[in-house]
């Protein structure tokens, strides 16, 4: 047989498209190709070993194409009834697509009229990926067979007739001679078995056997949580390749992109040494380590995988929070014109994820697309802290209720520590130094008194300052939000107290001048809103470590919205200003100001 037989025609209803052979009974096409497979048959066919006839196929992997032409993921498997006598098509390593001068590429199609096929020519346009999916084609020169209808999932084969990628998309029209095709590594995404098939120079087999062996076993752990992410990022380092766009649905697409992607061959190892840890059930890899006997056979000829960088966690009794930051500014360009910009900190580094200059009004909505991109920055096992680093007069933005997210309605404070700062705090020398000194201590002394900020105090401003100084403050409760208190609210941003909880709503005793006493109730009903505020979180809040405060306010918020009467809550508006710098052990760039 002819080594090119593996090319084969798709036919599915009334579409009919490309695809190859890559084992004895599975062929490779584009998922639009087979739109119609649950009502039509799939037949496939091989042109050049028409003694076959039609074969039937089913579709076995489905990329997830959801139906319009510039949706990811439009690759299917089809597994014919039986093995055929023909060769598999052969791989060329995924850098071939992307490597300078480009190559011709040939693509076997099926256009009307050609049942038999033709073939047509074509080149990439650049290395880059169009939507960090497929690459851009166009003809190797201005004759010759268009890409039209009918090259649909056909391979791009190299002049010497290994594999490169495979065509989805053509043009409209004959005059207009473009296309695109998926390269090999993306398509590995979605089928992480093709990894197996594609060579891949400098990654060494004994690692590919065992990662192939612990992702077998994570698939047979069901019950183990292991967030592909995370691992990815954990894998590639601060400098490889970044997260692809909405991440990955599954380990495989992980350890595929991670085989076929990553130029350094080290990120397999790291990738594969990682995961042997979380199915292990270890928090951190603590020395070079290889996979145990029940990870795989063969897992004593596997390579070790690296040591974890130094943890940047806080000294004695402090958890070890790794910050996701979302950092609020002014810009400069008008009074509703802010910077925002959202990192992660991960091995005492900041690791940026992005930057806008947005409205007030859009903040929320690119917040909420990027603090899950930041949280994949950070290592498979860290304790997330989800940290709003805001301008003063935004102290009191409901952040914690803000939605996860357009599709998930959970509020940011129910699904991660949250806790915001002041940002003329968070930046400043003198308060950074001298709360490094009082965390220190809080360490040390376990639980911490409430210093309470009553409803309607008359306490002068420097009064408070002393007594928070005097008596060492590690936590200051007030009974209202910061605009009916803001005097004392002031000093108690501009002393070292690392923590501080208001009600984010509510001004304390209805009646009251702001300047006046509480008037208190009258004997037999209940204390004013502000005390009973105080009275609660005093109760809650008695005995818990100031470290471990974030984790505590998460309980209480996930009590107050599962409560009947959530908006009764005394926890539903708990504002939490929790500020360790231990945590951020850079000094925060300021953001600037993107006004020319």
């Amino acid at each position: 047989m002819h080594s090119a037989a593996w090319h084969a025609r798709i036919a599915c209803g009334d579409e009919v498209g490309a695809g190859f052979l890559v084992t004895g009974r599975r062929v490779l096409t584009c998922a639009h190709v087979v739109r119609c497979s649950d009502r039509s048959a799939v037949t496939v066919s091989f042109p050049n070993a028409r003694e076959l006839g039609e074969l039937t196929a089913s579709v076995v992997v489905h990329g997830g194409w959801a139906g319009a032409v510039t949706d990811p993921g439009d690759v299917a498997v089809l597994e014919l009834d039986h093995d055929v006598p023909l060769a598999p098509a052969g791989f060329a390593p995924p850098q071939a697509a992307y490597t300078e001068p480009y190559p011709k590429l040939v693509a076997y199609g099926f256009p009307e009229g050609y049942d038999e096929g033709t073939l047509a020519e074509y080149q990439a346009v650049s290395g880059q990926l169009i939507a960090g999916e497929w690459l851009e084609l166009v003809a190797w020169n201005g004759h010759g067979q268009p890409l039209v209808g009918g090259f649909s999932g056909a391979a791009a084969t190299l002049p010497d007739g290994r594999v490169a990628g495979m065509v989805t998309a053509a043009s409209d029209t004959p005059d207009v001679r473009k296309g695109r095709m998926l390269p090999l590594d993306v398509m590995a995404r979605y089928w992480p078995a093709l990894g197996e098939l594609v060579p891949r120079p400098g990654h060494r087999h004994d690692t590919r056997g065992w990662l192939e062996g612990l992702l077998r076993r994570a698939a047979a752990e069901s019950g183990r949580v292991c967030d592909p992410n995370r691992l990815y990022v954990d894998a590639v380092g601060a400098f490889g390749p970044p997260l692809p766009p909405g991440g990955f649905p599954s380990l495989g697409a992980a350890a595929a992109y991670v085989q076929g992607e990553v130029p350094d061959p080290e990120a397999v190892t790291r990738f594969a040494g990682r995961l042997r840890e979380l199915l292990d059930g270890e928090a951190v890899l603590r020395s070079p380590a290889v996979p145990s006997a029940r990870s795989v056979p063969s897992a004593p000829s596997a390579p070790a995988a690296p040591a974890a960088a130094p943890s940047a966690a806080p000294a004695s009794g402090a958890p070890a929070w790794s910050p996701v930051v979302v950092e609020i500014d002014h810009s400069g360009a008008g009074p509703d014109q802010v910077t925002v910009e959202v990192s992660a900190y991960r091995d005492g580094r900041r690791r940026p994820v992005g930057a806008r200059r947005l409205p007030r009004n859009a903040v929320r909505a690119y917040v909420q697309n990027r603090i899950d991109e930041a949280v994949a920055h950070l290592a498979p096992d860290a304790d997330e802290l989800v940290t709003f680093v805001l301008p003063r007069e935004w102290l009191n933005e409901a952040v914690a209720q803000w939605e996860c997210g357009a599709d998930d309605s959970t509020p940011l404070g129910c699904a991660y520590p949250l806790v915001v700062t002041d940002r003329a705090r968070h930046h400043s020398g003198r308060l950074r130094h001298q709360l490094r000194k009082k965390w220190q201590k809080l360490d040390a002394g376990g639980a911490v008194e409430v210093h309470r900020v009553e409803c309607g105090t008359r306490e002068r401003p420097p009064s408070l300052r002393k007594r928070l100084w005097d008596g060492e403050a590690g936590l200051a409760g007030f009974a209202t939000p910061p605009t009916a208190a803001r005097q004392h609210f002031e000093v108690g941003l501009n002393v070292p107290v690392p923590v501080l909880l208001w009600p984010r709503t509510g001004s304390g005793c209805p009646g009251h001048e702001d300047d006046g006493p509480c008037a208190g109730s009258p004997a037999g009903e209940p204390s004013c809103p502000g005390t009973a505020f105080l009275d609660q979180l005093t109760a809650s809040v008695t005995g818990v470590p100031p470290a471990e405060l974030p984790r505590h306010i998460l309980s209480l918020r996930l009590t107050a919205d599962a409560a009947d009467e959530p908006d009764r809550h005394w926890a539903r508006d708990l504002q939490l200003l929790w500020d360790d710098p231990r945590c951020f052990p850079e000094t925060t760039a300021s953001l600037h100001s993107p006004v020319a």
